[in-house]
């Protein structure tokens, strides 16, 4: 009699030593993307994250942003952005922090990890900015939706340094969990509900996301509020800073320590095959 598949229902989820090697496999793989297919996925992961801001700001529109339930429910509108990349397929920076997993055990070299980085995050902006220009041209913003758009920029970019900073990492502490929960996962609706509570709590508790305010700041700026590139500019440094600090150090190089240090696999080896996003 053949051999039923493994998790045939879908049910059972990979261990966390699993999740790991499946993570570290998906970070070489991401190196491997050739240049027009990584600027690809990078501006399409821009919009998708600035979809679910745009979406987070209109269920806002005419609640208290400041507490309560309402938070909770735009933090899960919000969720739509990383669903849109992890079930659609698209390169987002934040989330490619856990490439550091595979850096640390010498799987992808320094410049490799960087030209990564560095594409991903320009494709990012890309993709985020583009849809504020698109989300300003449809019209949608008149009115109240405006006013809480110009509200929430000027917010961010009246952020102290340090804040902004303690603020990104504890926000891509929880997005690089989010992402680590979805490898675990054998279906598309177990990744769903994996990314839905780790990205509706750091909306909900203030946190600072350095793609979603390529969405936010830009918009806002675009309907009235008042601090132009320099007040983008010293939000997304702090930001973006603290998003590596709390993805690279905070989730890959704590999961590296307990799963994959005593198993890290020979200098020059990218055998295996390369894991879903």
């Amino acid at each position: 009699m053949p051999q039923k598949p493994p998790n045939p229902t879908g049910i059972d989820a990979y261990k966390p030593a699993e999740i790991a090697q499946r993570i570290e496999e998906a970070g070489v793989g991401k190196t491997q993307l050739g240049l027009v297919q990584m600027v690809a996925l990078s501006i399409l992961a821009g919009a998708f994250i600035a979809f679910g801001a745009a979406f987070y700001t209109v269920v806002m529109t005419g609640a208290d942003a400041g507490f309560g339930p309402s938070r909770l429910l735009g933090g899960a509108a919000f969720s739509l952005g990383l669903i849109l990349v992890v079930v659609g397929g698209a390169e987002l920076f934040t989330g490619n922090a856990l490439m550091v997993m595979a850096w640390v055990d010498r799987r992808i070299g320094s410049g490799a990890l960087l030209r990564a980085w560095a594409v991903v995050y320009a494709g990012n902006l890309v993709g985020a900015v583009g849809m504020a220009v698109l989300v300003d041209l449809s019209g949608t913003l008149a009115g109240p939706q405006g006013e809480l758009a110009v509200c929430i920029a000027e917010a961010k970019m009246a952020l102290p340094p340090l804040e902004a900073l303690a603020r990104g990492i504890l926000c891509n502490a929880l997005v690089c969990l989010a992402v680590w929960l979805t490898f675990a996962a054998h279906s598309v609706a177990g990744k769903i509900l994996a990314i839905l509570w780790p990205i509706t709590a750091f909306v909900a508790l203030g946190y600072e996301h350095s793609i979603a305010n390529m969405y936010l700041i830009p918009v806002g700026l675009l309907n009235g509020a008042q601090g132009g590139i320099g007040g983008l500019l010293a939000n997304l440094v702090p930001v973006t800073l603290g998003n590596i600090i709390g993805g690279a150090g905070g989730v890959a190089l704590a999961y590296w320590a307990a799963y994959r240090r005593s198993t890290a696999p020979a200098a020059g080896d990218t055998s295996g095959d390369v894991a879903d996003r």
